[in-house]
C-alpha cells in the first residue's frame, strides 16, 4: 500500500505557509490493513483511521456517489483498486486535490499547482454541485487568500451560481452553516467571505438578511482591530440585527446577544449625564454581561463616530463605580423591596456624576 501526504498540507507547503494538521490519503488498502497495523477506526460511515502515535488522520482512498440529500446522503466506496486519482477527483477544488509521496513527488492530475501560480480557485470536477458547502468553502478560501491576489475562477462561479439558483444550499444543516461563517470569520479578509455570498444572492437565505455594501466594507475595516468571530460579527449585523438571524444558521447566544446589544446602542444618544450614563448601562444589561459589554464597547468604539475614546472610557468607569455600589448596605438599614433599589440608583448617580 501507498501512504501519501495530501490537501490543505500539499497546498500550504507549496505556497510557503506553516500548517499544523496533515492527512494521509492510504492507497492499496483495505480497513483490516490498518486495524491490524494498530490504526483506530472513527466511525463507521467513513474510512478514516487515527494514527496509533501521532494521532493524524488516514483515510483509504475513496470514491462517493450522492445518493440522498444532505451531508449523510453519499455512497462511499473504498477498496484497494480504488486510484489516488480516483480519490483526488472526488475534493472540491485543484489546490486541495494534490499529493505528496514518501519520496517527496508532488501528485497533480488536475492542475492544482498550476492553479496557486495563477492565483485562481477552481473546482476539481462537476462532482463539486454534490455538496453545497463547497460553496462556503470556496467563499472562505477566497477570504483567506486574498492578501496573495487569489479569486474564484468564472466557470466555479458560474456552477456555484446555478447551484444557488436550483437551491441546492437550502438543504444545508444550521449547523454546518454557522461552522463554515465563524470560521470564515476569522480568515484574513472575512469581508470577501460575505461578499462573495452577497453577490451569489445567498445573504438573505442563509441568515437571513441582506449584507449592504456599507456593513461589508465596515468589516474590512476593522478587520485588523481584533480577530475573533464574536466581535467581527457584531460590527457586520449591527444596523441589521433580526430575531430571524438565527432561521437557518444555528448562531450561538453570544452572538445574538453581542448584535442585540450592539444595534440598540448604535440607536441610543450619546449619555450627557451619569443618570443616561446608568440607564444605558441598565439597558444593556452592563452588570451581568461584563466580558461581552465590553466586546460592544470595543465594537461601537470603532464604528460609532459619535463616540470618542472619552466616551468609551467614561462609560467603562461608571460602570466599574457602580458595580461597586450594591444593595447590602441599604438593606441594613432596614430598606427593602423598590426602596432598595431606589437608594442604589441614587447612591450611584451620586458616585459618578463628577464624571461629565
Amino acid at each position: 500500500m501507498d501512504i501519501l501526504r495530501v490537501g490543505g498540507a500539499v497546498r500550504d507547503e507549496l505556497l510557503g505557509y506553516a500548517f499544523d494538521e496533515v492527512d494521509w490519503v492510504v492507497v492499496g488498502a483495505n480497513p483490516d490493513d490498518l486495524l491490524n497495523a494498530g490504526f483506530k477506526q472513527v466511525g463507521n460511515d467513513f474510512p478514516v483511521f487515527l494514527h496509533p502515535t501521532t494521532g493524524e488522520e488516514y483515510a483509504l482512498a475513496r470514491t462517493e456517489r450522492k445518493v440522498g440529500r444532505g451531508y449523510n446522503g453519499f455512497t462511499v466506496h473504498a477498496d484497494p483498486t480504488v486510484t489516488l486519482e480516483e480519490d483526488l477527483r472526488r475534493r472540491d477544488l485543484t489546490i486541495n486535490a494534490m499529493a505528496r509521496s514518501a519520496q517527496g513527488e508532488l501528485i497533480d492530475p488536475y492542475g492544482g499547482e498550476k492553479d496557486l501560480r495563477a492565483r485562481r480557485l477552481r473546482h476539481v470536477s462537476d462532482s463539486f454541485i454534490e455538496d453545497p458547502l463547497r460553496v462556503l468553502r470556496v467563499c472562505r478560501f477566497a477570504a483567506r487568500y486574498h492578501h496573495l491576489r487569489f479569486e474564484v475562477a468564472d466557470e466555479t462561479m458560474d456552477l456555484m451560481g446555478l447551484m444557488v439558483k436550483r437551491g441546492e444550499l437550502a438543504e444545508l444543516a444550521p449547523d454546518r452553516l454557522w461552522r463554515e461563517t465563524e470560521r470564515a470569520l476569522t480568515e484574513r479578509h472575512p469581508e470577501v467571505f460575505f461578499s462573495l455570498l452577497h453577490s451569489l444572492g445567498l445573504d438573505t437565505p442563509m441568515y437571513p438578511f441582506t449584507l449592504s455594501q456599507k456593513a461589508i466594507e465596515r468589516l474590512a475595516s476593522v478587520r485588523n482591530q481584533f480577530g475573533d468571530s464574536l466581535r467581527r460579527w457584531a460590527v457586520l449585523t449591527a444596523d441589521d440585527f433580526s430575531l430571524e438571524l438565527a432561521h437557518r444558521a444555528v448562531i450561538p447566544k453570544r452572538h445574538l446577544a453581542i448584535s442585540r446589544l450592539t444595534a440598540d446602542l448604535l440607536l441610543r444618544e450619546k449619555p450627557r449625564s451619569a443618570s443616561d450614563a446608568l440607564d444605558l448601562l441598565d439597558r444593556l444589561d452592563a452588570f451581568r454581561q461584563g466580558s461581552l459589554f465590553e466586546a460592544v464597547l470595543d465594537v461601537i468604539d470603532c464604528i460609532d463616530t459619535r463616540f470618542e475614546a472619552a466616551d468609551i472610557l467614561r462609560i467603562q468607569t461608571i460602570r466599574t463605580i457602580a458595580a461597586s455600589i450594591g444593595g447590602k448596605a441599604f438593606a441594613a438599614q432596614g430598606l427593602t423591596g423598590k426602596d432598595v433599589k431606589l437608594a442604589i440608583q441614587k447612591e450611584r448617580v451620586d458616585a459618578t456624576k463628577h464624571l461629565f
